[in-house]
């Protein structure tokens, strides 16, 4: 089986996939293997698919009256 060697990891990102390993029961290779699985299956839009995707999300919300997140978190704040 192929394998791959990073150098020069900053420390701390090793410690937190440590810890990530620990809490999900598996070696830090487990964990490092299932995080490249998943990276590598995940599919990916392309510009044109983002923008198409974009435009249908402006279509549903199209008319629709919306608060200024803003002004709520002010008024929260001064309470």
């Amino acid at each position: 089986m192929p394998q791959i060697l990073v150098r020069n990891l900053d420390e701390k990102v090793v410690r937190r996939l440590k810890d990530l390993a620990k809490r999900n029961g598996r070696s830090l290779q487990a964990e490092v293997r299932q995080i490249l699985e998943q990276a590598s299956d995940e599919p990916k839009l392309d510009h044109a698919e983002a923008l198409k995707l974009a435009d249908e999300i402006r279509r549903r919300f199209a008319g629709r009256r919306v608060s200024d997140s803003a002004e709520l978190i002010r008024e929260d704040r001064d309470r």
